[in-house]
């Protein structure tokens, strides 16, 4: 057997033979805040603090081309508030590219371990450049390096080509010393249309509460079947 062998030679689990009961807590209308980022602060914490999950600022987000192309990928959010969820990219990226064309968009944030589930829809917009910058100053240097490093979503030779890339600017702006922001790179804020708390509870029965923005700015709130 050479190093390149596979050492696993039982039989491939069997997804659909996989069961998990799921917890017999659930969400209930009178529990909600009043807003869906007050309850969506309320689960965060359970799930950095209480739960202790890993990176549970994780959520994968799901964008479209302009031919209707859904794509997917795991994304780290970086704020929230009454205005909206923030994480940054590269523009020029194919989130970026797809957000250009068509800025609708949902976010899911899987958090298994506690059965729940939070899906966000709606329209991403660019933060403004001040702010994507006090944020790009707050990030470790070598992540500042590898915004400049990286083509996001661009096609390379390999591996050497963007750690040479990457070495280069490393013995140009050596630590402490200040590293512009990129042009093409920045933050993009969803703002809501509709957040979906999702909890499962026993027998496949789970709870889905859904807040759907009105256009005076309140939010009502409707319960989906599972």
């Amino acid at each position: 057997m050479t190093a390149h062998d596979s050492v696993y030679s039982g039989p491939v689990p069997d997804p659909a033979a996989m069961r998990k009961q799921y917890r017999a807590e659930g969400l209930d209308e009178a529990e909600l805040a009043a807003t869906p980022v007050e309850q969506f602060a309320r689960w965060f914490k359970d799930a950095a603090v209480e739960a202790h999950l890993f990176e549970p600022n994780a959520m994968v987000v799901s964008t479209a081309d302009a031919e209707g192309r859904p794509s997917s990928r795991t994304v780290l959010l970086k704020q929230f508030d009454e205005q909206g969820f923030v994480f940054y990219t590269n523009y020029e990226s194919r989130k970026g590219r797809d957000l250009a064309a068509n800025p609708y968009v949902s976010l899911l944030f899987p958090w298994h371990p506690m059965a729940r589930q939070v899906i966000v829809r709606g329209a991403a917009r660019r933060t403004g450049r001040d702010e994507t910058a006090a944020y790009f100053r707050s990030r470790p240097h070598g992540s500042q390096l590898g915004a400049w490093a990286s083509g996001q979503s661009s096609v390379i030779a390999g591996r050497a080509e963007l750690d040479a890339s990457y070495a280069e600017l490393v013995a140009r702006y050596p630590e402490g010393e200040r590293v512009p922001v990129p042009p093409h790179w920045g933050g993009f804020r969803v703002v809501p249309e509709s957040v979906e708390f999702w909890q499962g509870r026993e027998n496949r029965l789970h709870d889905r509460l859904r807040y759907v923005a009105r256009a005076d700015g309140t939010w009502s709130v409707e319960r989906l079947a599972p």
